[in-house]
């Protein structure tokens, strides 16, 4: 695909602007004055040539500085003044081309752009757009015509760069065979990193806490990475705005971390394109805390708008599943009713149709359109409709591929969109190649066409492309609760990681609600599906993991007259504002989120006793009742036990929270009475 034309746009226009507040300013100001403001923002056009090797970016708010140096071509970032990436290697090489030569810059662009933006929905209402950009235009000096743009942008809270290969006739078609983009941290940090066993793999993995000389050379390393560079500074490394290149991880060589993008499947290297083109955004997540990562819109704001005229037919909300995950599949009539029943009493939107639905499935003769024999879906769906509970229906990537390939995916979407389902869960695509990249993009625009929402499950790390398809609610690639099924993988530990790992790059479909609730002691894999983690713990899920189609994973009876069921009725799955208030990666943490008027805390600990302070001065002027529900006093109480209660509260108290461990704290506020 060309290169983005909304960045391209917004970028032109801001200029523009820019243009007009020089022109403003020359009435108002002395002529030096205005003159300085015009350098700030144009390059000086004795940077152009030869005589310049080193350029320079500041974040709006000073604290983070990215230089980048010519010959060899290179940059380095620094963050409060400590250093964070020393000088590395940037660069792309081609297919039948010898590696770029000496380079003479040939243009230099700076420009500030300071926007809001409402997203569809998200962990903000709001988001502040608030960057500052440069773009260096390279031509190298020994071919003429071979030309690379390489922009970077500073935000308050990250930086990010990418590559662009303007048109030119000598690299009109291309052919990438490898990215030199590396990350050159100045000693040996603690990283919490992924190993995938290949490029085919279902990214579902742990970070386990490690230094980066411990990496092994020969690995795939997945994205987030976090690196904790200086007690108090943070970084994690992932992308945005991945449109038809191929996905990158990294690999470890000789203490530096490299790009490792996922190659072609024809073998035809790792990226096939024309000019323009650009390559996704490298982001360097950046903050003194790891909650800070948490916090952090970049990669919403390195990401075009939505290019859904009409998203009113998009409503995130909570979902019950089906019978998998309690037990063996049951795929009958009876038991959909069951779980559409339970949806209706909660009051869940949605309820999930999930494999085995249309028969066998990931065969050449599947047919996801057909139910299976033993399924009356036209009753099923009225059912639904009348407990006012929509359908989601979950399908192979195989055979939504078959069918694609036969020209009938149109179709197919247009019976659902006939039979009023609400959406698509489409699992094993396993794949992060160009090719899949844009079979991604091609399945939630068709998806859109149809008004229907998507789930991807086997599916890689978001990098935003929610933000453009916003009918894209969430996707799997996390080590989740069903993993308790068959393995004792989901520890306190990796619960208490994937919040500053795998979240940092977007929503999650980490199914929890599992109400079996066991100490890590007690806890074995059995049916139905037992948890690692109290009660507590559980409900604090849904506030800490964010998901905005959010599936609730245990069975209807497990549920029954429940303590802590009430709190899946009122709990929302977007929000209006997000905050950090502590956290420890793999050790404990609490997130305050706000729906309207009404605040959540989610509180979790690992393998520790937590106690902690919460103070209320995240609340607005007025009273609130603050609905707790926590850990029992008593230790030695079932790990399913919970301690509720109500209490009248302002933004002057703070509240005790006591966790056991793999224990937590679930509590939200209303306003009772305004000032």
């Amino acid at each position: 695909m060309p290169l983005n034309r909304p960045i391209i746009s917004r970028v032109s226009l801001h200029c523009v602007q820019c243009g007009q507040a020089v022109r403003a300013l020359r009435q108002r100001v002395p002529p030096l004055l205005a003159l300085a403001f015009v350098i700030f923002l144009l390059a000086p056009r004795e940077a152009i040539g030869q005589s310049k090797q080193q350029w320079s970016l500041q974040s709006p708010d000073g604290n983070i500085q990215v230089e980048v140096q010519r010959s060899p071509l290179g940059y380095s970032v620094t963050y409060n003044g400590q250093p964070v990436i020393e000088n590395s290697p940037l660069g792309l090489e081609f297919k039948d081309q010898p590696p770029f030569g000496e380079l003479k810059l040939v243009n230099d662009q700076h420009h500030e752009v300071d926007l809001t933006t409402v997203p569809v929905w998200g962990k903000s209402s709001s988001i502040r757009n608030h960057y500052r950009e440069m773009t260096l235009s390279f031509e190298e000096q020994a071919n003429p015509g071979r030309k690379l743009d390489v922009i970077f942008r500073a935000y308050a809270d990250g930086v990010a760069f990418r590559y662009s290969l303007p048109a030119s006739s000598r690299t009109e078609k291309f052919v990438v065979t490898k990215e030199q983009t590396a990350f050159r941290f100045p000693s040996d940090p603690t990283v919490w990193a992924t190993i995938y066993a290949s490029f085919h793999n279902s990214y579902e993995g742990h970070f386990p806490r490690e230094r980066i000389s411990d990496l092994p050379e020969s690995a795939i390393i997945g994205l987030p990475l976090l690196a904790q560079v200086q007690p108090s500074l943070y970084v994690a490394i992932t992308e945005a705005d991945l449109t038809d290149w191929a996905g990158m991880s990294l690999k470890s060589s000789r203490g530096d971390l490299v790009a490792n993008l996922s190659p072609r499947l024809d073998g035809n290297g790792l990226v096939v394109g024309t000019t323009p083109h650009a390559s996704p955004w490298r982001v360097l997540m950046l903050g003194t805390t790891p909650g800070a990562l948490i916090e952090s819109n970049i990669i919403e704001n390195l990401n075009p708008p939505s290019a859904i005229k009409d998203t009113s037919w998009i409503q995130p909300g909570m979902m019950a599943w089906d019978h998998w995950w309690s037990g063996d599949v049951k795929m009958d009539n009876d038991t959909i009713k069951r779980y559409i029943s339970f949806a209706g009493e909660m009051g869940f939107p949605y309820q999930l149709i999930d494999w085995q639905w249309y028969g066998p499935f990931n065969q050449p003769g599947a047919d996801i359109t057909r139910p299976a024999p033993q399924l009356d879906m036209p009753m099923l769906l009225q059912f639904a409709k009348d407990h006012h509970v929509r359908e989601w229906l979950w399908i192979h990537s195989g055979d939504v591929n078959r069918t694609l390939q036969a020209g009938k995916l149109d179709d197919a979407f247009a019976t659902y969109e006939r039979w009023g389902i609400a959406g698509v869960k489409i699992d094993f695509m396993d794949s992060d190649d160009q090719d899949m990249v844009n079979w991604y993009r091609h399945i939630v625009e068709l998806a859109a066409a149809h008004h229907l929402m998507v789930d991807f499950h086997g599916a890689f790390k978001p990098t935003g492309l929610r933000v453009t398809y916003p009918n894209l609610l969430t996707r799997e690639g996390v080590e989740g609760n069903e993993y308790n099924k068959f393995t004792n993988r989901v520890t306190p530990t990796h619960k208490l990681t994937i919040p500053f790992t795998r979240m940092l790059a977007g929503p999650m479909d980490y199914t929890p609600g599992g109400f079996l609730n066991r100490s890590p002691a007690e806890w074995k894999q059995t049916t139905p599906t037992e948890v690692m983690g109290s009660r507590a713990q559980e409900l604090a899920l849904f506030i800490v993991y964010w998901s905005p189609l959010t599936c609730v994973t245990d069975d209807p009876e497990q549920y029954r007259n429940q303590p802590g069921l009430e709190f899946l009725r009122v709990v929302p799955t977007v929000w209006d504002e997000t905050k950090v208030l502590d956290g420890v990666v793999g050790e404990h943490i609490v997130v305050a989120r706000r729906k309207g008027d009404k605040w959540f805390i989610g509180a979790m600990t690992g393998d520790q006793v937590y106690n902690y302070q919460l103070p209320l001065s995240f609340l607005g002027n007025g009273t609130y009742t603050a609905h707790l529900f926590t850990d029992p006093e008593d230790p030695g109480v079932s790990y399913e036990a919970l301690s509720q209660s109500d209490r009248t509260v302002t933004s002057k108290d703070t509240l005790a929270l006591h966790m056991r461990p793999a224990g937590g704290a679930a509590l939200y506020f209303e306003l009772v009475k305004g000032n």
